[in-house]
């Protein structure tokens, strides 16, 4: 087994993206949340 640190720090880059890529996912996952709240809100209830 041979550990070289350097190959660990173009690593990073990749680790990078992944993180980016799973933010990206969860804003959207919220923001199609709070989309569906607000088309939906009130529509349970009538009002007379």
């Amino acid at each position: 087994m041979n550990f070289t640190p350097m190959n660990f720090v173009r690593n990073l880059y990749y680790m990078g993206l992944g993180m980016l890529g799973i933010f990206i996912v969860m804003a959207v996952i919220i923001l199609v949340t709070v989309l569906l709240d607000r088309i939906t809100r009130g529509k349970g209830k009538k009002e007379e």
